[in-house]
């Protein structure tokens, strides 16, 4: 089971919904991660982090396992939102994911992973503590953001060390790495070669599915 893991400093404010410049301000203040101008609020990516971009049935599936096979599914921050799951790792890693895939042998495969890079923009959660007011709402897809689209299952721990926290290549056969213990940086080649499994395994359940429908001549409730 996916576990949370409690922030340090929680979002300094009383159980108000926090205005979006207040949302902005605790990113570059407390993690001190950039925000892009505008409503909602966005975090620019590539510069702090990279985000590894799954449907969040797969992430889930991926932390799940990771975590009972020596605790790389515990630690790095994790966001969902319009049932995606977003996973931050160490800026730079985007550039690396394709040479990666291939490397796994997951290259010739068509599957459902985004990797975010530099120039890219990720919708900012609520702030750890902030409570969303009655009048948040969630927006439609790829219009989330401060609002009430995107949440934090694991949030990033205040301070500038987060970044410590994040998946790496670096960390790639270190005791560290292949452990997620915090002796070190998580290990990115074992993340993404679990996460790629649990993604294609979805996506053969879904295929299974519609033919199971199709075969028994009834409409499908999905695309």
């Amino acid at each position: 089971m996916v576990r949370s893991v409690a922030p340090a400093a929680p979002f300094p404010h009383r159980p108000l919904t926090p205005s979006d410049d207040e949302v902005r301000l605790w990113y570059e203040n407390a993690l001190g991660w950039p925000a892009v101008p505008g409503v909602p609020v966005r975090l620019a990516v590539g510069v702090r982090f990279d985000v590894l971009d799954v449907p969040a049935e797969a992430g889930r599936a991926a932390l799940e396992r990771l975590g009972r096979s020596g605790g790389l599914g515990r630690g790095f921050p994790v966001a969902l939102g319009n049932s995606r799951m977003r996973l931050l790792v160490a800026a730079g890693s985007a550039e690396e994911l394709p040479g990666l895939l291939e490397w796994l042998d997951w290259g010739a495969l068509e599957l459902d992973l985004v990797a975010i890079g530099t120039g890219g923009l990720m919708d900012a959660p609520l702030p750890p503590g902030a409570v969303a007011g009655p009048t948040t709402r969630p927006l439609p897809p790829g219009r989330g953001g401060s609002q009430g689209a995107a949440v934090w299952l694991r949030p990033p721990e205040p301070g500038r060390e987060a970044e410590a926290s994040l998946p790496t290549l670096s960390a790639m056969g270190t005791r560290g790495g292949a452990r997620g213990d915090g002796d070190g940086p998580p290990d990115l080649v074992r993340l993404v070669d679990t996460v790629a499994t649990q993604v294609h395994r979805v996506r053969l359940r879904r295929a299974d599915a519609v033919a199971a429908v199709r075969a028994d001549g009834q409409p499908l409730a999905f695309s």
